[in-house]
């Protein structure tokens, strides 16, 4: 008979070109045995403010995404994409509340971890890093306003082709980082979840003091809070870390 005993397990709908969430949700994960990764795709190939965008993130798409996933039996399901970033966060919660009506599994966002992430650890001001061109930052940063979220400084470098947010470098991601983080935000974030931030998460911490926030990160997080799991490393993100909870934190 098949056992009662399973790992936690964490469904993701993926955008099609995205190369760098699975692979980077495996590294961050580790060698740990208690938590799986279970994904399906959606059609997303590029990132704009336009009809044609937007229409790769219909809900019935995600819908049909999502109720794949819930014939795995995942304990969690997450939207692993920004777009609600720039979409609007009650594009999200109602995304959500259609996932969950149809399938019955809680369900999140990468723009909803980050709102979590932002009440959780006090964060009110920010330094934007993005793949994205400039009015797709600009409308990111008004939704964030929205959310009582201020963007002091950002950088972006005016990609829209998703499939190539994936083969920004290290090195192409440092200098603009170290000068956001100069500006002295309550957290830097790498926002895209196809951006490999997480790789030099730890290094930025360490040479400014200022915690960052990356998308793959933040959802991954969220996802295993919603399934009752053990939470992250802190090279991965000091404050995402399962040393301490929020409010220890806030109280220091």
């Amino acid at each position: 008979m098949p056992s009662n005993k399973r790992p936690t397990r964490i469904g993701m709908i993926v955008p099609s070109s995205n190369t760098c969430l699975e692979p980077q949700t495996y590294r961050i994960l580790g060698d740990r045995q208690d938590v799986t990764i279970h994904s399906t795709r959606i059609p997303v190939t590029r990132i704009a403010l336009d009809d044609s965008s937007d229409k790769q993130f219909d809900s019935s798409v995600m819908r049909a995404a999502a109720e794949l996933l819930a014939t795995a039996n995942v304990d969690v399901i997450a939207w692993n994409g920004t777009s609600g970033s720039w979409l609007g966060a009650a594009h999200d919660h109602a995304l959500v509340r259609e996932i969950t009506e149809a399938t019955g599994i809680p369900a999140t966002t990468s723009t909803l971890a980050y709102l979590e992430a932002f009440t959780a650890f006090g964060t009110e001001r920010i330094g934007l890093f993005t793949p994205y061109t400039a009015d797709v930052n600009d409308a990111v940063i008004a939704s964030y306003g929205r959310e009582g979220v201020k963007t002091i400084d950002h950088r972006h470098l005016d990609l829209s082709d998703n499939e190539s947010f994936a083969r920004v470098t290290d090195d192409e991601m440092l200098p603009g980082s170290l000068e956001l983080a100069a500006s002295h935000p309550d957290a830097l974030v790498y926002l895209c979840t196809n951006l490999y931030g997480a790789n030099i998460t730890a290094e930025v911490e360490t040479r400014t003091g200022i915690p960052v926030l990356d998308s793959v990160a933040v959802t991954l997080w969220q996802a295993l809070k919603v399934a009752g799991a053990p939470l992250l490393d802190p090279k991965w993100g000091r404050l995402l870390a399962d040393q301490v909870d929020s409010n220890d934190r806030r109280s220091t």
